[in-house]
């Protein structure tokens, strides 16, 4: 299999004979995975909001407003402790487990009371230091929780290896779903980006347990989109734009994922973690007097992106320290998801270009050129263009207005960075 497509192996066979027949003791795994995956989901946020309230000293409100109304040495003291707990914490981790995280965390078949135990101590380590400020995704954890304990559970009832590495990937949709409230999001990144493959016997579990899991989590989390936005109608100029920002957008994820993969290859390990994450999460505390949108997964920046509540200066110098901060993060040796961070950037470089474009061709809300963008970066980066437009649309709830320059952005950007390697944000 090529680099270009680092999916998994579709089981032909899940059951041993033929994809068609699943156990009851499958389908009883994926029932208990949704439960499982949404109220860890729903346990994992908790955590992040705790952690988010008591780091930066605010009782309600978005993250990006209690770190804006922090000190500056406070930014700087809370980011240097993440960074060294990030240190200590992964240290200790990969000592104990080599397979965590990746799409060979979600899918492998390596489990065990002990490899199960780890997943969940990286998952809490991770949110705890997103909650910090760390310029990571937090929807990795949930998805590597997810995938653990439908691993867990399909090797106490003895499924196959084949049915566990479906289900791996079922409880990282599942956990995806969970935490953004995007039920055919998360089944479509099960099935597109880590199965590769939209088949039946697949696309049946992949829903289900997604759907349960989100059904769960509203226990806790809201029912509601993740992003608050106003619909966005369509115009002639959105058309023309998404043709000629796709391929840019695919150029761009190109570059990206190849300089995630650099990131990512080069960070340190054993006890050398604590000496590279301490340094840059304070400089990268100290970067946030100045720009506090740096801090955090991007989701407070990516809403404000998305009702144009940046000005064009801040956009600019954002498009430009959200990706540099998130890299920096990655090559001390943190962990973290790469979903929303990516949306972000697309959210900021089409809102930015948006802006210019909008003063040669008025008439679209400039606001949705950073959700075109945010679909554009995503499908190009995931190499997964369905799942991707799904997902924006769910997250923004968007509708039928923006569907044609969405398909039209997604379609060319993933065209170009294939083109350019293929390769997924995700596979490296």
């Amino acid at each position: 299999m090529s680099r270009s497509e680092p999916h998994i192996p579709s089981p032909e066979a899940p059951a041993g004979r033929g994809a068609a027949e699943l156990s009851p003791r499958f389908w009883l795994v994926v029932g208990l995975t949704g439960v499982g995956a949404g109220l860890a989901g729903a346990a994992l946020m908790g955590l992040l909001r705790a952690v988010q309230h008591v780091s930066y000293g605010y009782a309600s409100g978005p993250f990006l407003d209690g770190v804006t109304r922090s000190s500056m040495g406070r930014r700087v003291l809370v980011m240097t402790l993440a960074g060294l707990l990030a240190g200590v914490a992964w240290s200790l981790l990969r000592r104990v487990s080599r397979s965590l995280g990746g799409l060979g965390g979600m899918t492998g078949e390596k489990g065990g009371r002990h490899a199960f135990a780890a997943t969940l101590a990286d998952g809490v380590a991770q949110i705890v230091v997103v909650a910090m400020g760390a310029p990571l995704g937090r929807e990795g954890a949930p998805k590597q929780v997810g995938a653990a304990i439908a691993r867990a559970l399909g090797g106490l009832v003895r499924t196959s290896a084949a049915q566990r590495r479906v289900l791996g990937a079922c409880g990282a949709g599942a956990g995806l779903a969970a935490v953004y409230n995007v039920p055919l999001g998360g089944a479509l990144f099960a099935l597109e980006v880590l199965l590769g493959s939209v088949t039946l016997p697949l696309v049946l579990p992949a829903f289900a347990t997604a759907l349960i899991a989100t059904a769960v989590s509203w226990v806790a989390l809201p029912d509601q989109p993740t992003f608050s936005l106003p619909s966005y109608g369509i115009a002639a100029g959105q058309v023309v734009w998404a043709m000629a920002f796709g391929p840019l957008a695919g150029l761009v994820a190109a570059g990206w994922v190849r300089v995630v993969a650099w990131a990512k290859a080069g960070r340190p390990q054993g006890w050398r973690l604590v000496t590279t994450t301490t340094p840059a999460f304070a400089a990268l505390g100290v970067a946030a007097i100045g720009f506090p949108g740096i801090l955090g997964n991007g989701k407070d920046v990516a809403q404000l992106a998305f009702v144009d509540q940046l000005g064009l200066p801040l956009l600019a110098a954002l498009v430009v320290l959200r990706p540099l901060a998130m890299v920096a993060a990655l090559r001390s040796g943190a962990a973290g998801g790469l979903f929303t961070p990516t949306l972000t950037v697309g959210a900021l470089l089409g809102g930015l270009l948006g802006h210019l474009w909008a003063g040669l061709w008025p008439g679209a809300p400039v606001a949705s050129y950073a959700v075109l963008g945010a679909g554009a970066m995503l499908a190009a980066s995931m190499q997964a263009p369905v799942t991707a437009i799904v997902l924006v649309l769910e997250l923004t709830d968007q509708g039928q207005p923006l569907m044609v320059p969405l398909l039209l952005s997604a379609a060319a950007a993933t065209l170009v960075a294939r083109a350019l390697g293929g390769r997924s944000i995700y596979s490296e």
